[in-house]
């Protein structure tokens, strides 16, 4: 690029090297420090007096400002960047317009992996979600021991994704594995698991539910916040305990769902760790949309078209999570009022 070439000649003279991505990384911490900047200057020469309570709020926030627009939005800023140009790490990179996006619509392992993560997705979330929610209607009940069966059912959160995945794959080993083993004591021929493609993206779902503790825990916060008020009403009125989980419990516990649906779905999305472990698996059963990126950029170091896989993923996470949200208004209850967060509008009177 002439402009490219330009500033860099600049540098020169000023016995530097400068090239297309450190130029843009240049780019983004100079509109960084003017932002940051700019606050600054807001706060130091508003001319109503700012109190202690203000201060305290810039001194405690400012750190973290300064470390999103440093470390989140500026690499953010580089991504974007750099996704249109040719870079595979050890080569000076090459302006190449939107041919890293266009070539998305003909890689075949992009569509491969946006199958795979689209069913990962749409399977798991649910399955996470009732199950969760099931798990801590039962745990809600007030008996001897209740606490140890809490702790047992959330103790797999403290286990991080490798060990889970290694675990697993022993779990699901064809051979000596122990599903396939309790399986052969029923005289059943258990599936292949990770060595059949067709079995390997079920195992990845069946092994996500085995970490739902953590969002059983905030629905069991939430289970313990409804007002026993409103169960003892419609017990007057009358209302049987199925009548009072569907009338009651579900409309009161939706803000929750609401909440962990969301979180699911962003992390189904991103999900990495069980491709990695795998290699996408046979016929690129398990290949991942994120696992995907990762080879692409850290495995055959095409950091352009890594970057342009990365916004592609940003982009399909923040229109789902929209979609969610935008939905929400229909379903979902606050503050113990029988009505949708949708507010309603009301004429006012003269």
């Amino acid at each position: 690029m002439n402009w490219i070439s330009k500033i860099n000649g600049v540098f020169k003279v000023m016995g530097l090297s400068i090239n297309a991505a450190s130029l843009c990384t240049f780019f983004s911490v100079v509109i960084l420090f003017f932002v940051i900047l700019y606050g600054i200057l807001q706060v130091l020469f508003k001319k109503k007096k700012i109190d202690s309570t203000t201060k305290s709020f810039y001194l405690f926030v400012g750190p973290w400002v300064f470390g999103f627009l440093m470390f989140t939005l500026g690499p953010m800023i580089y991504s974007f960047t750099m996704s249109f140009f040719d870079w595979e790490l050890v080569t000076e990179p090459v302006f190449s317009g939107l041919n890293n996006y266009g070539k998305l619509l003909t890689d075949k392992h992009v569509a491969q992996s946006l199958k795979v993560t689209f069913i990962y997705t749409f399977v798991a979330v649910p399955l996470q979600v009732v199950l969760a929610f099931l798990l801590a209607a039962l745990l809600n009940n007030k008996i001897r021991g209740i606490n140890v069966f809490r702790t047992i059912f959330y103790l797999p959160n403290l286990i991080s994704g490798v060990p889970q995945m290694v675990l697993f794959m022993w779990v699901f080993n064809p051979n000596f594995g122990l599903i396939n083993s309790a399986l052969k004591m029923l005289g059943i021929q258990g599936p292949g698991w990770f060595s059949d493609p067709a079995w390997s993206l079920p195992a990845v779902i069946i092994m996500s539910l085995w970490t739902v503790g953590g969002s059983m825990v905030i629905y069991l916060a939430g289970f313990q916040d409804i007002s026993v008020s409103l169960y003892e009403q419609a017990s007057i009125d009358g209302a049987n305990g199925f009548k009072k989980f569907i009338s009651i419990t579900i409309p009161q516990m939706t803000p929750i769902i609401f909440f962990n649906m969301i979180t699911a779905m962003i992390g189904a999305f991103q999900t990495f760790t069980q491709g990695y472990m795998v290699d996408g698996g046979i016929k690129d059963s398990v290949l991942f949309f994120a696992y995907y990126l990762y080879e692409n950029a850290f495995k055959w170091f095409k950091m352009g078209y890594g970057c342009a896989l990365a916004w592609v993923l940003f982009l399909i996470i923040m229109v789902f999570t929209l979609i969610v949200f935008r939905s929400s208004d229909m379903w979902v209850y606050y503050e113990n009022e029988m009505m949708p967060a949708k507010k309603k509008k009301r004429k006012v009177g003269k």
